[in-house]
């Protein structure tokens, strides 16, 4: 017997109150733009559970896509049967057939959501583990190690047959926590930033700030690949790349050395901000470590975040760098971010940056330059770059799709 269908189970989506539904409608909305090269494939979503119905699509490509889609907390390949115990049977030893081998043990699990139906959890487990014993020469019961756990759900529709469970990627849906920018540079820290953001909800998009020609074009390119792994996780990425160098120049000329790299992390944080207000996002994420480098410790922090009052993410600030390079790994961005191409803030690092610097100090320099025109410019020339994940361009924009 083949599996007709794959069971999605919520996870932290089921601690949700009257809202519910608008995270479980963009679960359903995420996934479906996961598995749009799978046109057979349906989704049935309610406040509980969410299936997608295969109708003949490949079972293993759809959980492989399935398990980097946030929201989910598990979910298992099943089959729909009558809730009728003798054609439950049948569907039992078919399913269990299909998956076993000599010398396999098992054991059932079985689960009853509705109450009406005749057997109670013990009598489910005794009546189909009887079966299975009666059918197959040389079975033997493992009930806390088993080979095989063929689990039964019965629910008030219908009963539900599995016996593999796999692990979703837990957090919230894409897009149900609202819009932040990423302030994505080059390096390790601010993609795994972006993940992290994105794993608890956040629709993310990312700026980037070039310097040509201290900076290089293999450099920008780093940038947009980095994108478009990211991408492959939320289906989509738009990037700005802001045109800093103007802004750069004049800050190496007009700061003090120890303050220009304070200056600089301001400057971008107002750029920042004004792109966030242009396209409408909520907060800005960057992949500061508390302590990591010296625009990172906690006072440099506070007196780069005087410009804003925009609240500013900062998913890595307790992790260490080993646990940061441990995921850029996982999620593939690392040998990407390795890539000997420098960024804006480490060709125009000063030799000793300041660690403590003094908002007063910082005012008092910056008062001699109006930022305020070359702010604007930068905002209007900012190149807008719409990524998809190169494994799944598609023709249909994403508008298109739903």
């Amino acid at each position: 017997m083949n599996y007709d269908r794959i069971l999605i189970r919520y996870g932290e989506l089921t601690t949700k109150g009257r809202n519910r539904n608008k995270f479980v409608e963009k679960l359903k909305m995420n996934i479906k733009r996961e598995l749009r090269d799978f046109p057979n494939a349906k989704i049935e979503a309610s406040r509980d559970r969410m299936y997608v119905l295969l109708n003949g699509e490949n079972s293993e490509e759809i959980i492989s896509r399935l398990k980097g889609v946030f929201g989910i907390q598990s979910f298992s390949p099943a089959v729909k049967v009558e809730k009728d115990i003798e054609v439950m049977k049948e569907a039992v030893l078919d399913l269990f057939k299909s998956l076993y081998k000599p010398g396999k043990t098992f054991k059932v699990t079985g689960k009853r959501a509705d109450k009406t139906f005749p057997l109670n959890t013990d009598e489910i487990n005794n009546t189909f583990g009887a079966h299975l014993l009666k059918n197959i020469d040389g079975l033997k019961v493992d009930v806390k190690n088993p080979d095989i756990n063929m689990q039964i759900e019965v629910r008030k529709e219908a009963a539900y047959l599995t016996c593999e469970n796999f692990r979703g990627a837990g957090g919230l849906p894409i897009g149900s926590s609202g819009k932040a920018m990423l302030m994505l540079s080059g390096g390790i820290d601010s993609p795994v930033a972006g993940y992290l953001s994105m794993k608890r909800g956040l629709e993310v998009e990312a700026v980037h700030f070039h310097s040509p020609p201290f900076t290089s074009e293999r450099s920008k390119q780093k940038v947009i690949d980095l994108a478009e792994k990211l991408s492959e996780v939320s289906g989509f990425m738009t990037l700005y790349v802001v045109p800093f160098t103007e802004i750069q120049q004049l800050i190496q000329k007009k700061v003090p050395d120890n303050y220009t790299m304070t200056v600089t992390r301001r400057l971008m944080l107002r750029i920042t901000d004004e792109l966030r207000k242009k396209y409408n996002g909520l907060a800005i994420i960057t992949g500061e470590s508390l302590g990591q480098v010296a625009s990172q410790t906690l006072e440099s922090m506070y007196t780069i975040n005087e410009v804003t009052n925009t609240p500013v993410l900062r998913p890595l600030i307790a992790m260490d760098k080993t646990e940061i390079i441990g995921i850029s790994r996982e999620i593939g961005t690392h040998d990407i971010s390795i890539r000997p191409y420098e960024d804006c803030c480490t060709v125009f690092v000063p030799s000793s940056p300041k660690t403590n610097p003094r908002r007063d100090k910082v005012n008092h320099f910056e008062s001699y330059i109006d930022f305020e025109p070359l702010i604007e410019k930068a905002v209007n020339q900012t190149e807008v770059i719409h990524i998809k994940p190169q494994a799944k361009k598609a023709e249909e924009s994403f508008d298109e799709l739903f």
